[in-house]
């Protein structure tokens, strides 16, 4: 319901003082309240009916006026029965903040405009959300583009004033919608929140809408529900409808038929990932072909024919990346069989390699993942001239795609689960599958040696001593950084020295005086003085390469 429509309804007595640019507004709720500070009870969307017993003195109406606003409130409406004629020092603050306010007349009671507002709002609704599903289910009958989850949240928001979003497991928008004039779109970042919200309130088993309060509103997050066995199969790569709304105080029958919206956009969701079929089935081919040691003329020819349906319209044959993925969950097995860790990490590295800033399912459409056992493979194209508007076109970097993806997915794994990955370098043949494939792997094996539930290595690493370090077991590691680094940090703790800093950035500036020095805004003299104590309180040389080989693993693995 509209703010307009309070005001064109005359037995409500409301007359309007400001904000006429503003009355497209959506009513959600309504609130009456004199509390000088009303926040706490607010979640966006209200209209409030005040009385003005809070206003003391005229700076009292730009504090009020200025809590309603952050809380995102529909508009005002005060009654003149205390004070006659509103003052104007409240007028004016609702200007400066383009909040709507209304007067109301002297024989209109607050309860009949609450009772209005519920009426229209709770009872109405219900069976205008029943019509919205039943075009929904008609549309999707009516043939195969059914519309998908566009079409239902364009009812939502066209029919309900609701703003909701289809998120991806990592919080990327798949789908958007929200009634004219609602305000800005749902920001990446508070998807992202919202995604590891949602996945870490489902591992627990608490059944949806589960709602989260955030500086930006208050939002219910419904599960899209896919078939599975055992929830960690399903709850990492499940869909989630996330709706700007507290469903807190919902009646059952309108969370029965949010539930019913969620399980068309499931069968919608179902339908787009029929169409991954074909990729997955290249990916495969190419990954048994690469395994078994087939000839690169064989390989090469399969390649052909799936660049033009991962990159259409390329002109040229791609370079390649291969990704190598694996979850693992404490425990192995779920009841009734083994855990599909290869499915889970399948659908969770197509998700993964997806630009985060992408928007809609089909940006997946050139990812293809294979899976065999626990380890999903991706055979990732690459354009031979990089695209500026695609980040991604010129090359992965294992780090970066974990970037934004990290919290939600380490928030769904909880205690029990880990995603590591693999990251091979680039290759323009064929030929060279197979060597990337191992490298792939191996990377992988590095990022599992690693701390933490979501971890991945690339090929860089493997050239250097990061490759070593993962593999050096726990004790070896204690003994050997102990040895050389805890009489330092006695020493630091007791004199407050700062002998470990100093040894860090003397290695870091290569064993320059001058711009080991400068960087920690020290005379020389006093860094001499600091680095032959380091010297006498460990029996090292650190002008001898060997000694600063050793103090400088001993810093990366402590």
């Amino acid at each position: 319901m509209r703010l307009r429509t309070l005001l064109d309804t005359d037995s409500l007595g409301l007359r309007l003082l400001g904000g006429e640019d503003e009355l497209d507004r959506a009513v959600r709720g309504v609130m009456t309240t004199d509390l000088r500070d009303p926040s706490r009870y607010l979640s966006g969307g209200e209209l409030v009916l005040t009385g003005l017993a809070w206003r003391r003195e005229p700076q009292d109406s730009e504090r009020f006026v200025r809590i309603l606003a952050s809380a995102g409130v529909a508009g005002l409406a005060a009654g003149e029965a205390e004070l006659g004629a509103i003052p104007d020092d409240l007028v004016l603050a609702c200007a400066r903040h383009r909040l709507p306010l209304f007067s109301v007349v002297e024989d209109v009671s607050f309860a009949s405009i609450t009772e209005y507002v519920v009426r229209q709002v709770s009872g109405e609704r219900a069976g205008d959300l029943a019509a919205v599903v039943d075009r929904h289910r008609r549309l999707m009958t009516s043939g195969p583009a059914g519309g998908g989850p566009e079409v239902v949240l364009d009812l939502l928001g066209s029919d309900l004033d609701l703003r909701a979003w289809v998120l991806s497991p990592t919080g990327r928008r798949i789908a958007g919608s929200a009634p004219a004039g609602a305000g800005p779109e749902l920001p990446a970042e508070v998807g992202v929140r919202l995604a590891g919200e949602h996945l870490a309130a489902s591992r627990t088993g608490r059944r949806g809408p589960h709602r989260v309060t955030l500086p930006t509103g208050t939002y219910s997050l419904f599960p899209i529900r896919s078939s599975g066995r055992d929830l960690r199969e399903t709850v990492l790569s499940d869909w989630l409808l996330a709706v700007e709304a507290d469903a807190g105080d919902w009646p059952e029958e309108r969370l029965d038929l949010l539930h019913g919206v969620t399980q068309l956009i499931a069968v919608e969701r179902d339908r787009r990932d029929a169409a991954r079929t074909v990729r997955r089935r290249l990916a495969q081919e190419v990954l048994e072909l690469v395994q078994a040691g087939a000839a690169p003329a064989e390989i090469a020819a399969r390649l052909r024919v799936a660049a033009p349906v991962l990159l259409p319209g390329l002109g040229t044959a791609p370079h390649w990346q291969v990704v190598v993925a694996r979850v693992e969950w404490e425990g192995g097995e779920a009841a009734g069989g083994e855990l599909a860790g290869g499915a889970v990490a399948q659908t969770l590295l197509e998700e993964v390699l997806v630009d985060p800033g992408a928007f809609g399912p089909e940006p997946s459409d050139r990812i293809a993942v294979a899976h065999t056992g626990d380890e999903a493979v991706a055979l990732v194209p690459l354009p031979a001239v990089p695209d500026d508007r695609d980040p991604l076109s010129a090359g992965l970097r294992a780090e970066r795609l974990l970037a934004v993806v990290r919290e939600p997915l380490t928030r769904g794994l909880d205690d029990d689960g880990r995603l590591t990955l693999g990251v091979s370098a680039t290759v323009h043949s064929a030929e060279g599958l197979r060597g990337a494939l191992e490298e792939a792997r191996h990377a992988r094996r590095v990022a599992a040696a690693r701390p933490g539930r979501v971890c991945a290595a690339g090929h860089e690493e493997l050239a250097s001593h990061v490759l070593l370090l993962p593999f050096v077991p726990d004790d070896v590691r204690r003994a050997f950084t102990a040895r050389l680094l805890d009489p330092l940090r006695d020493y630091d703790r007791r004199h407050r020295a700062e002998l470990i800093p100093t040894l860090e950035a003397f290695l870091d500036c290569d064993g320059s005086w001058t711009r080991c020095a400068t960087r920690l805004h020290l005379h020389v003299n006093t860094l001499r003085y600091r680095v032959g104590r380091i010297e006498q309180l460990t029996g090292r040389d650190l002008s001898r390469l060997e000694d600063k080989l050793d103090f400088f693993l001993a810093l990366r693995m402590s």
